[in-house]
């Protein structure tokens, strides 16, 4: 039995919810491992339109369990609405198919207000959060003052959590002349809201080791990509969690031996959302097809994403520092109408040529990307599911950005539809 870690290897966006989707079908075990509400996966099966934020993708299939691990930072509130909007649907969240780790950390109302507040008061250094209060919450959990499931199940220790943590953000709102939070009313919110939370609670490190003992297949589902992450991403705009294959043995409390595969997901092209470097952004009328064509608008804030080539050298470096094993290419069908296509394979920084992103941010902005162009195949590839079916041009793209990641393409995806998937190496068997 495999147990696969699903990456995503570019800044988030992409396509993981189908192929997530796709592996929960044979998967027992469907684990979120990092995130919030921040990052969110789309499925449509059978015509009908998931958005998923925290809840992991396993949920919407019968005879799955789906685990939110304790590396996840929740928002109580914005779970619980979550549940309620998907069982409009027909799906049944209960307490034999959700786990959520007693030792996850919570967000607050104060985190979505300290997010707000800061990010207003940068002005044009602003990072580009969602405003969901994530960076707050991970900023308490490392800071030793974070209020976690378990603290729900009892009143005198949430109040001196409460207490732990407002002491340092109300220091913070009066230095920037805002009003100051007050305790009690939250309190008797969270009190109010404990059981519906605390019956999905468990300790997911030995659930998991339960699984593991009965041969389960667990699938660990990755949120934001890797140039996100908080230390191997375009620091600082980057997300506040690691989102690197070995944080899913982090965020759930199973040993790094539990992976025995790390898919990563892969855009054909690029895509950011919000600020910071993008050496392949494409500003012209091809950014705007790829945007257009591609609907990159994201999940949760509907913000429109920035678009640019493939950049080979970011996810040559993704594959490396996460181990990736295999390579699921999505949105091959959006190049479809290009007259010619361009992967970045090393950038100009100084006058020098360079093969690796530099770790520091001015650096970031200043790199120069050097192309190897090919020619478009100028054909439709959507709904193809098998690679003879390709065009001839797509393949030697395929092969040449295969070659260059030094990492294995096992799928391509051809539409959003689950179906229409080329499958070439199964990474449960």
């Amino acid at each position: 039995m495999k147990n696969i870690v699903v990456v995503g290897t570019q800044w988030g966006d992409e396509g993981k919810g189908k192929i997530v989707d796709w592996l929960s079908s044979e998967a027992d075990i469907v684990v979120r491992f990092q995130g919030g509400h921040n990052a969110g996966h789309t499925l449509v099966i059978d015509g009908v339109t998931y958005k998923l934020r925290l809840l992991p993708s396993g949920i919407v299939r019968k005879n799955k369990v789906s685990i939110i691990g304790n590396g996840v930072v929740v928002d109580p509130w914005a779970l619980l609405d979550e549940i309620k909007e998907i069982k409009t649907k027909g799906i049944d969240v209960n307490t034999n198919n959700l786990i959520i780790s007693e030792s996850a950390s919570l967000i607050l109302p104060f985190h979505k207000e300290m997010d707000e507040i800061r990010e207003d008061a940068a002005g044009k250094s602003k990072i580009g959060t969602t405003r969901r209060g994530i960076g707050p919450a991970y900023e308490d959990k490392v800071g030793r003052r974070s209020v976690k499931v378990m603290d729900l199940a009892s009143e005198s220790n949430l109040d001196q959590r409460l207490d732990a943590a407002l002491i340092h953000h109300n220091a913070i709102r009066k230095g920037l002349k805002k009003e100051v939070f007050k305790k009690n009313k939250l309190k008797k919110d969270l009190l109010k809201i404990a059981p519906e939370i605390l019956k999905f609670s468990q300790p997911v490190w030995k659930k998991l080791d339960e699984y593991k003992s009965k041969g389960k297949k667990i699938l660990f589902e990755g949120a934001q990509g890797i140039l996100l992450d908080v230390d191997h991403g375009t620091y600082p705009f980057v997300t506040s969690s690691n989102t690197v294959a070995s944080a899913a043995a982090t965020g759930t409390g199973s040993g790094i031996n539990a992976i025995n595969y790390v898919l990563g997901i892969t855009k054909a092209y690029t895509t950011r959302v919000g600020a910071g470097p993008f050496p392949t952004e494409l500003k012209d009328k091809i950014g705007n097809l790829l945007g257009t064509k591609g609907k990159e608008f994201g999940t949760v804030t509907s913000r429109k994403r920035r678009c640019g080539w493939f950049d080979g050298v970011l996810v040559r470096q993704a594959v490396k520092i996460s181990g990736i094993n295999g390579i699921a290419l999505t949105k091959l069908d959006v190049l479809d109408e290009l007259d010619e296509i361009k992967i970045c394979i090393a950038y100009e920084l100084n006058g020098k040529k360079i093969e690796y992103l530099p770790a520091g941010l001015d650096n970031q902005l200043k790199v120069k990307p050097i192309y190897k162009t090919f020619p478009g195949w100028k054909k439709t590839t959507k709904g193809v599911r098998n690679v003879e079916g390709l065009p001839e041009q797509a393949k030697k793209y395929i092969y040449a950005l295969e070659d260059f990641i030094g990492a294995k393409v096992s799928s391509i995806s051809t539409s959003p539809e689950r179906e229409d998937t080329i499958l070439i190496e199964n990474p449960f068997n």
